[in-house]
This record gives C-alpha cells, sequence and structure tokens, in this order.
C-alpha cells in the first residue's frame, strides 16, 4: 500500500514537472517567433538616419530620436525619485518600524498597491501632478507618475532583500557597540544590495515599457524636439511604437518593429549596468 502510494506521489511529481517544461517551452517559443519576426521587419529601417530623425509624416523620413530621449529621460527621473524613496522606506519597514497593526496594515497595502493596473496610477498621477501641482505634460510628471507605479514593486523587492540578511550578522554588530544605522549602513545594506537591484531591475523594466499612464497624463504622440529639461514637453518610445501601429500604412508598422528593436536594446543596456553592479556586489560581499 505505502509502496503504490509512493509511486502514485512521484508519477505525480513527475507529471507536474514535465507540465511545466512544457509550459515554459511553449513560452520561451513563442517569444522567439515574436523577436524573429520584430527583427526581419525591422531591422532594414534601423540605421543612424532611424536613430537621428524625428517622426515625420513620410516614413522614409520618420526616426525616432525625440522618443529616445523622451525615454532615457524619463527613466533617469524615474529611477532618482522612486529607488531612493523606495529603499529608504524598506529600510525603515524592516529595521526601524515596530511589528503592530499599523506597520502591518502598511505592508498589506503595499503588496495591493503592487497589482494595481497601471491605468490607475496614469489617472492619479493626472489629477495631483498634472492638474493640482501644475506640472503639465513634463518630464517630470511622467516620472512622478511612473515612479508611483514601480515604488511598490522596489520596496517589496528591498524588503524581502533586507529580510534576508541573517541576524547573526546584526547581532554580532551589535555586541561590539554598533548603533541601529551602522549596523544597516556598513553590515544590512551592503548584503542586500544583489536583492534590491533585482528588484530595481524589475521595476525600471516595467516601467520602460508602460503605455497607459503616458497616455494619461497627456505625453505627446508627435514631438519635434529633444526634451533639455525636466519641464519640458516629451514623448516615450512606447508612445512612439503604438502610434506607428495605429497607422493604416505597411511603412509604418515595420517603422514600429525598429522602434521595438530600439526599446529592447535600451532595456537590455539598462539591465545589463544593474546586473553588473549587482555582481560586482555579490563579489565584494563574498
Amino acid at each position: 500500500m505505502i509502496s503504490a502510494n509512493l509511486r502514485r506521489r512521484h508519477l505525480i511529481a513527475s507529471l507536474f514537472r514535465w507540465s511545466c517544461i512544457a509550459v515554459t517551452g511553449v513560452a520561451v517559443a513563442i517569444l522567439c517567433v515574436l523577436i524573429y519576426q520584430v527583427t526581419t521587419v525591422g531591422m532594414p529601417w534601423l540605421d543612424l538616419q532611424f536613430l537621428d530623425s524625428f517622426p515625420s509624416r513620410f516614413p522614409e523620413k520618420a526616426g525616432i530620436k525625440s522618443a529616445l530621449y523622451g525615454t532615457i529621460w524619463l527613466v533617469g527621473l524615474t529611477a532618482l525619485f522612486a529607488i531612493p524613496t523606495g529603499v529608504l522606506a524598506a529600510i525603515y519597514l524592516e529595521e526601524y518600524a515596530p511589528n503592530n497593526r499599523f506597520t502591518r496594515f502598511i505592508d498589506i497595502n503595499i503588496a495591493n498597491l503592487a497589482g494595481v493596473p497601471s491605468i490607475v496610477y496614469g489617472i492619479l498621477g493626472l489629477a495631483l501632478f498634472v492638474r493640482f501641482f501644475h506640472l503639465e505634460r513634463s518630464v517630470v510628471s511622467g516620472a512622478l507618475t511612473m515612479s508611483l507605479l514601480i515604488l511598490p514593486v522596489i520596496v517589496i523587492a528591498s524588503k524581502e532583500a533586507i529580510r534576508a540578511v541573517p541576524q547573526s550578522l546584526r547581532q554580532a554588530a551589535f555586541a561590539v557597540g554598533a548603533t541601529r544605522w551602522q549596523v544597516t549602513r556598513a553590515h544590512v545594506l551592503p548584503s542586500a544590495i544583489p536583492g534590491i537591484l533585482t528588484g530595481v531591475i524589475l521595476a525600471l523594466s516595467r516601467a520602460i515599457g508602460e503605455t497607459a499612464p503616458l497616455i494619461m497624463i497627456g505625453a505627446l504622440t508627435y514631438i519635434a524636439f529633444v526634451p533639455e529639461g525636466p519641464m519640458d514637453e516629451f514623448t516615450a518610445l512606447p508612445i512612439q511604437i503604438f502610434n506607428w501601429t495605429a497607422r493604416p500604412q505597411q511603412e509604418f508598422h515595420e517603422l514600429a518593429s525598429a522602434g521595438i528593436i530600439v526599446l529592447l536594446v535600451v532595456l537590455l543596456l539598462m539591465n545589463s549596468v544593474a546586473v553588473y553592479i549587482r555582481f560586482r556586489g555579490s563579489r565584494r560581499e563574498k
């Protein structure tokens, strides 16, 4: 009887394992097909003229310069606003805040905010930053809206990374007379950096591809200039790609594929820098 139950459990475990492998294989295959299709369609349009030209009604003259610079501005300011705020909030909640109903209520709401649809953050950004603070359709409005969008992800990932640091490390530092801030700054935070950067990578990867919040706050679909400051109007790569795919001409659809390639390259470069910093932090910790 025991042997029959054991064989049945092994069979169920094996079926589950192969089901997970099959689902993962199908997802990777679909992703490879999409990347191959986008690459083959968009690569003929991808050249220096495409990167250094502004959008145009004529496909052969259209480029992605304003959207590319707008995306760089947007991601840079979003990281500037969201990363320090999220990490400091996680440090407070894990290292300083008492374990009571209020902090548990905050934790539950942060987890709920991580699952709120992005369009809701767009509505909040429109009401708060564009209209109430009169920041208009500026880069800083978009960055603050995106910061609200990714802040829960950064806080949750940072809290988990800080919580994973062994308590023995804290106790050893307290035993030699270190203050809580010294323990956090010199021991806990360096050990948690790899996990924190993982959350930052995921959060910024989400921000760089979001379209709905930018549409809600009024990011323009056509701009023939490069933003020179945080209060300038802007567009972004997802907005420009969306604009090209909405047009009936086949040439604009091919331009959208080229824009997707540029967006993927920017995303990979940004993630590569974060992964390198995480790798260096892990090696230093060892």
